[in-house]
Parts: C-alpha cells; sequence; structure tokens
C-alpha cells in the first residue's frame, strides 16, 4: 500500500481508482499533527485491515487534484549512512578540491550520523538553498522507514522491523563543516510522495533508482551496491540506539553526486518506490 500526507495535513492511502482515502480517524484526534504518521504506524497491525479495505473501495480524493506533503513529517530520529557505496567513494577521493583532502572513509569505518529532522519536507515545497557563494549537491537515496521498536536486532531479522520505503533525497552543502550541519538546513531532506509498505517491496537490497536534473541524467545504480546493506544498517544502528516506530534511516547516495543551483528541477526514481520531483529556489 502507498500511505501518504495530503491537503490539510491528513493521513491517507492511495487507492485501486487512483483516488486517496483519508484515514485520519484511524488515530487519536488528540495527537499532534506532525506525529500522525508515528502513531500510525505504531498501530499497524491494528488498523491494517482496515486501510486495506478503505484502498480497495476507493472514492476518496483524486490523486491528480490532492496536495502531497512529506509522508513522513517528524520521526523521532533520522539516520543516515556516510559513503555507503564504493565508487561514491572513488568519486569523492577525486575530487580533492571539494572534499578538502580528507580521508574519505566508508560506512563500515563511519557507520552514520544524524540529520535534523526538521529539514524534512514534500513534494509540496522547494529545496531552498541558503547562500550563492556555496557548493550544494543532490544526493539519491531511499528511505527506510521503521516499523517497530527495534533494540540489538540481528541483519537476519532485520528486515521484519521496516514499516516501508520512500524517496529521499540528502542536500548538501560541501565545506569543513560538521557533516550533520552540513545536511541539515531546513528542506534539505525531501521525501515522498508516498511510503510503499513493504509488503510490496519484496527485495529492498535489490532497487534500481536513477536520478535527473533538468532532464538529465546524473546518478544510476542498484540497492545491490550497498557498502552496509539495509538490514545491516539496521543492525548497526539497533546496536546502538533503540529505533522508534516512524525513524527513517537514508541508506547513502552512489557516484555521480553534482551540484544543483536556483532553477533546476531534481527527479529521483525508484520504480517499486516512487517519483519523488523538486524543485530548487534560493532560500527566500
Amino acid at each position: 500500500m502507498r500511505i501518504c500526507i495530503f491537503n490539510d495535513n491528513q493521513l491517507g492511502v492511495l487507492a485501486e481508482d487512483k483516488t486517496i482515502v483519508d484515514l485520519s480517524d484511524l488515530v487519536s484526534e488528540h495527537v499532534p499533527t506532525h506525529d500522525r504518521m508515528n502513531a500510525l504506524i505504531s498501530n499497524w497491525d491494528d488498523v491494517r485491515g482496515t486501510v486495506a479495505e478503505r484502498a480497495a473501495a476507493g472514492g476518496g480524493t483524486p490523486e491528480a487534484e490532492a496536495t502531497l506533503r512529506a509522508p513522513q513529517p517528524r520521526p523521532v530520529n533520522l539516520f543516515a549512512a556516510p559513503v555507503n557505496y564504493h565508487k561514491h567513494q572513488q568519486e569523492m577521493g577525486g575530487e580533492k578540491g571539494v572534499y578538502k583532502d580528507r580521508q574519505i572513509l566508508t560506512a563500515e569505518v563511519r557507520k552514520g550520523f544524524l540529520k535534523a529532522v526538521t529539514s524534512i519536507v514534500g513534494p509540496d515545497a522547494s529545496i531552498e538553498l541558503p547562500w550563492d557563494d556555496r557548493r550544494f549537491d543532490h544526493e539519491a537515496e531511499i528511505g527506510v522507514i521503521i516499523g517497530k521498536t527495534a533494540s540489538r536486532v540481528s541483519a537476519e531479522d532485520a528486515l521484519d522491523y521496516v514499516f516501508g520505503y520512500t524517496p529521499l533525497l540528502d542536500i548538501t552543502l560541501r565545506g569543513e563543516e560538521d557533516r550533520s550541519y552540513r545536511k541539515s538546513f531546513d528542506t534539505f531532506t525531501p521525501i515522498g510522495p508516498y511510503i510503499v509498505t513493504a509488503d510490496e517491496v519484496p527485495n529492498p537490497e535489490a532497487l534500481d533508482f536513477w536520478l535527473t536534473v533538468n532532464g538529465e541524467e546524473r546518478q544510476r545504480s542498484n540497492t545491490s551496491y550497498l557498502i552496509y546493506g539495509i538490514a545491516k544498517l539496521i543492525e548497526v544502528y539497533s546496536e546502538v540506539m533503540t529505533l522508534q516506530p516512524g525513524d527513517i534511516i537514508a541508506t547513502g547516495t552512489p557516484e555521480g553526486v553534482g551540484q544543483i543551483v536556483p532553477g533546476d528541477t531534481v527527479v529521483l526514481t525508484i520504480p517499486e518506490v516512487g517519483e519523488l520531483t523538486m524543485p530548487v529556489i534560493a532560500r527566500p
């Protein structure tokens, strides 16, 4: 199923008739708007049947008339894997002017970092670049949405803890500042438009995906090339900290990373998960 947040921050599911059916009544009216998706995911086992019935029945808001927002606007945690493709490591090593002669270490060493959850936006927004004298890059990734509390989970069991997957862009300021700082500006984590539930993605470790800027392909890869695959990332992070329902893990980006500037349009396509289109503007 394809789960979303639409219009006035209502929870929704994309129905078979290409309408979006409201699910907001499946969580308490006392849950803050930004926590509704967390509540839905936490209670998924109880509401899944109802969601499936509504998806089959349809009769909601036509998808073309709906405003789709970030499908998970406020996870408790937003984790990200640094340098998780060998070809991206090689690419970084060849751009010493950009990476300031730093040693380029992969996820096997660096493990991960945190991004500000306030950097998350959806397809209803734009990527806002704050300065015109610094370089900002696109990074195409898969967002893994955790489905239940996970602590010290083995890689063998890890995918049982996944709620679903969503396209994710990790926008990055190049420079010598700390990685979390450079990646946590408002609007620097676009996701969506849907979370596709894990049952519809039988092999997340073999997903094709690609990214274009203004129609020109810049990145193309497959999650089979990840240094730390999705299951391994869950194992590594849950060994240190308890993952919460709704948490997001960004898998890392392959080679082809490049600069974006105001006026660009970035499109990330993951055939089994969805397509995210984001315009780039100068921060107002």
